[in-house]
């Protein structure tokens, strides 16, 4: 029973697009992270590193396609996030915005490199790809603030409501406070990568061997499907 249970909830994830990106996002790194250690040794198994490493490209490829159709749906989250709640955190409100607002950019950049890399558009990829990275990294690192916000936040009421507040409280409070530490580290673990993708000259940019890249990724994708599913057993009870 418990196995048929994880069949269904696999199927129903595989079946949206939400599901079915997390899975290829991770199938994607754990490719490029097995094909990079294995291409590290000198072996007959640089043959297999070598097909890994094509299908960690074609995965990569597929999730940059499918992106083409979120512009709309960014657009509809970002138009009902506004300023965001007037009960939040003016801090917080104002790291959501600029994000939202790179994570709005962001796809465009891409679309128009992808576009060039086709030879649909006449314009060199380099400079979209460029830019697109780093809207990606920026908007990496106005969520790890806002997290860093929100923690230090939620830390601080846990202390003045030591006494106070009803263990049921206490505990949603912790495990909100788990989840912002989830989200820093899958934050921390993509903006390496983004910075890795810039030009080479800043900071560690170009200079991650695959494994490496793989390994980031897959962190970064494990935590995301965990907390996906997290959010998903809070929703059915």
């Amino acid at each position: 029973m418990a196995a048929a249970g994880g069949l269904c909830g696999l199927v129903a994830a595989l079946e949206s697009y939400r599901g079915r990106d997390r899975a290829v996002r991770a199938l994607c790194y754990g490719c490029q992270l097995a094909g990079g250690a294995l291409g590290g040794r000198q072996s007959p198994a640089a043959g297999l590193s070598r097909s890994l490493l094509a299908v960690s490209a074609q995965l990569s490829h597929c999730r940059t396609v499918l992106r083409l159709f979120d512009d709309l749906a960014m657009l509809s989250y970002s138009h009902g996030y506004g300023l965001g709640p007037k009960d939040e955190d003016a801090v917080v409100r104002g790291l959501s915005v600029l994000c939202n607002v790179a994570d709005q950019l962001y796809y465009p950049c891409e679309h128009v490199a992808w576009a060039a890399d086709a030879g649909i558009v006449p314009a060199s990829s380099s400079k979209w790809w460029e830019a697109s990275t780093r809207l990606w990294g920026l908007s990496l690192l106005l969520g790890i603030l806002r997290s860093l916000r929100i923690l230090c936040r939620l830390r601080k009421k846990l202390r003045q409501q030591k006494c106070t507040s009803s263990p049921q409280d206490r505990k949603k409070m912790k495990a909100q406070v788990k989840s912002e530490v989830l989200s820093i580290v899958s934050n921390m673990a993509d903006l390496a990568n983004a910075i890795h993708w810039l030009p080479p000259g800043f900071l560690w940019a170009g200079q991650f061997p695959p494994w490496l890249v793989g390994l980031l990724g897959t962190i970064s994708s494990l935590i995301g499907i965990y907390q996906a599913s997290r959010e998903s057993n809070s929703g059915a009870a």
